[in-house]
């Protein structure tokens, strides 16, 4: 088992670092505020103490959005890669809360030395092939567990976390942050389901799509690992350890890794399980990846209103205008939904009634523009200009942090967990049998067992 993280060549380091400054994450001012004032909060007397497994990209992510929030301490981090905890105590030293935190190479050693000095929690933030086994551990020394998704590179890992968490009693929220993010869930819950501004969904569509490297990948020099060590935690090379989504012992491929944060949203909207899938797919880029960069997945979900298609699209070799959002397609109009502000809107069809309503009941707001002078299709079967409008709801936070912080009031008793192993479960059981279907090239039927523990 490796506590380490995705790929850390040094050009996507940069672009992250650069990505985090222009989102205000690193360096804003208003951030290093929100740090400071954390810092302080971190050493009250109810502060809860907090590790981090895997230091890598996301971890480090992760981390970025634990220094915004109040009475947390990081009170350890583990990783195998030296180079990832000194990321990580760079990042606690600009926070100025690295005095307190302890430092583990070895998982065994983490857990064995850090569980008898009053631990409270552990974020998992390793490859996917590690998250069963290092969060049963974890559950069964009697910590709570926020774990990234997807919950395993396995369907029985994550059947065995579940049982875990009930046999435990402890918590376990999977890091599907979407479900904390106040505009999904107004989005949702409001627009979608109560008010029904979209009429009737017929279909929904969701995409990540992404430019990916294909090239060789180069370890920045200083940072390799011992081959020895790479050996023992179940790496032939570094370039197994760095970009270990290529391969299938450690991962699903895209679609598991983007595609299982669009399809949960699909899942939250249309409120059934599927029946079918249908799928293809292939290696049509990325020629020394075990994966399939390119799928296409469509499923079928039996509603009360008739049946419901909807699409999920990870392409590996276009971004096609950046971002991953979903689509919901009803009679009256469609909603796009992204963590990406400028990404989400909703659109009217013109037989719809008016949105007016909805504007006045502040639930959509009105975009700008110019008005339409003159019908410009080019074919009488082509709809015309739809009316856009914007969701009024802008989220202030980092996008992992609301995630975090509703783990952290649901240890402290004041919350439930938002997105729980058992409720994971029932989402990610959607995208576990796609690999399979594109191989065998025949349709899966899903069961109950897909979905439950």
């Amino acid at each position: 088992m490796s506590p380490s993280d995705s790929s850390a060549v040094s050009r996507r380091e940069f672009l992250l670092k650069s990505a985090l400054t222009g989102a205000g994450l690193i360096l804003a001012p208003a951030a290093l505020r929100a740090q400071k004032e954390a810092a302080a909060s971190d050493r009250s007397s109810d502060a809860l103490n907090i590790a981090i497994v895997g230091c890598g990209i996301q971890g480090l992510i992760l981390l970025d959005s634990l220094l915004l929030i109040p009475g947390v301490r990081i009170q350890a981090i583990c990783d195998i890669r030296d180079y990832c905890q000194t990321q990580g105590r760079e990042r606690l030293d600009k926070g100025g809360r690295a005095g307190e935190t302890r430092y583990y190479t070895d998982f065994e050693d983490f857990l064995d030395k850090e569980r008898s000095r009053d631990l409270h929690a552990v974020i998992i933030a390793t490859p996917d092939v590690c998250h069963a086994p290092q969060t049963n551990a974890c559950l069964k020394a009697g910590l709570h567990v926020y774990c990234e998704k997807v919950m395993s590179n396995t369907v029985e890992g994550a059947r065995s976390m579940v049982r875990t968490m009930r046999e435990t009693g402890k918590l376990l929220q999977i890091g599907h942050q979407r479900r904390s993010n106040p505009r999904y869930e107004f989005t949702i819950n409001q627009l979608v389901k109560n008010a029904r501004i979209p009429g009737r969904l017929t279909a929904l569509r969701a995409q990540w799509n992404h430019l990916s490297g294909s090239g060789p990948v180069v370890c920045p020099k200083g940072t390799e690992v011992p081959v020895d060590t790479l050996r023992r935690y179940g790496y032939p090379s570094m370039e197994h350890l760095l970009v270990w989504r290529r391969y299938r012992n450690y991962a699903g491929g895209p679609i598991c890794d983007l595609g299982a944060h669009q399809m949960d949203i699909l899942n939250w909207v249309i409120g059934v399980r599927p029946t079918k899938l249908t799928a293809v797919g292939g290696r049509d880029y990325v020629k020394n990846s075990e994966q399939l960069d390119n799928v296409i997945a469509i499923y079928d979900y039996p509603t009360s209103e008739g049946m419901v298609r909807a699409m999920c699209e990870v392409i590996s070799t276009s971004s096609a205008g950046g971002g991953g959002f979903a689509k919901f397609m009803g009679e009256e109009g469609t909603i796009i939904l992204s963590e990406t502000p400028r990404l989400t809107k909703a659109y009217r069809e013109h037989i719809a009634p008016s949105w007016d309503q909805w504007v006045e009941k502040k639930l959509l707001v009105r975009k700008g523009g110019t008005p339409r002078e003159a019908d410009d299709r080019i074919d009488v079967r082509e709809t015309m200009a739809l009316d856009e409008f914007g969701i009024p709801v802008v989220l202030t936070k980092t996008i992992y942090q609301p995630h975090l912080e509703n783990f952290f009031d649901a240890i402290r008793g004041k919350a439930t967990l938002n997105f729980d192993g058992a409720r994971a479960l029932e989402s990610e059981g959607v995208i576990f049998p796609v690999n399979a279907a594109v191989a065998e090239g025949k349709p899966y039927i899903f069961s109950p067992s897909d979905f439950e523990a």
